[in-house]
């Protein structure tokens, strides 16, 4: 990957951080949130932490992550459905917390929401540096080798990427106060869970080893349950 195309990935992360941050602060009516400011603060320096480290380390993983055509027929279905319910997370706890307070988080909550924030971006960011492969769109990366990854948190369960989004989803909602957003969010994270199933179906009908490794590693999210 060219430095001028590492720029413009970071030049357009750093643009959607501050449409982050417009979907935050609108419906709140006021930029004095504190939460939203730390929320991000941490979004951003996560952005570009992951983004130096993927260009010096994996740069084709960087380049593949950029990557949004969809190629599955049933993703298409459940992308769209996953994006409105995941921008409801972003845009309804300025309306909940802030300015209309529909519910309350008391501060320990909030502080338990950015511990588990940044947790689940620290899994996010480790299952990213164990598999190349890890693109947005689903597919069987044929042109690049595409093997079974089983190691780091894929000994663990077989997609810990959506674990750590979904974590995510859930700690988001407590970190920026809002109790009316876990309902969007339980949508995103059924939506993650169909996209699990077609896609586990997918890898285990195109990708080589990966029935051996469903077999030695059980559970898609959760250890022990599914």
């Amino acid at each position: 990957m060219s430095k001028k195309t590492y720029i413009i990935l970071m030049i357009r992360s750093i643009l959607g951080v501050i449409i982050l941050g417009l979907a935050l602060f609108w419906p709140a009516g006021t930029i004095f949130w504190w939460e939203a400011w730390a929320y991000l603060i941490i979004f951003l320096l996560f952005f570009i932490f992951y983004f130096s480290y993927l260009y010096k380390k994996d740069p084709e993983l960087l380049k593949k992550r950029s990557e949004r055509k969809l190629k599955e027929k049933w993703d298409k279905i459940i992308i769209i459905f996953l994006g409105l319910s995941f921008t409801a997370i972003f845009i309804l706890p300025g309306f909940d917390a802030v300015r209309f307070q529909w519910s309350e988080v008391p501060l320990i909550g909030e502080i338990i929401g950015f511990i588990g924030v940044i947790f689940s971006l620290a899994i996010i960011f480790l299952v990213m540096r164990e598999n190349t492969y890890l693109s947005r769109v689903i597919e069987i990366q044929k042109e690049r080798g595409h093997k079974v990854i089983t190691t780091g948190p894929y000994r663990i369960v077989r997609h810990p990427m959506y674990v750590g989004f979904i974590l995510y989803c859930l700690f988001h909602c407590l970190a920026l106060g809002s109790l009316y957003s876990f309902i969007p969010a339980g949508f995103t994270i059924i939506s993650i869970i169909i996209r699990t199933h077609y896609e586990d179906k997918l890898l285990h009908k195109e990708l080589e080893g990966y029935e051996e490794y469903a077999h030695e590693t059980k559970y898609k999210l959760i250890p022990g349950i599914w």
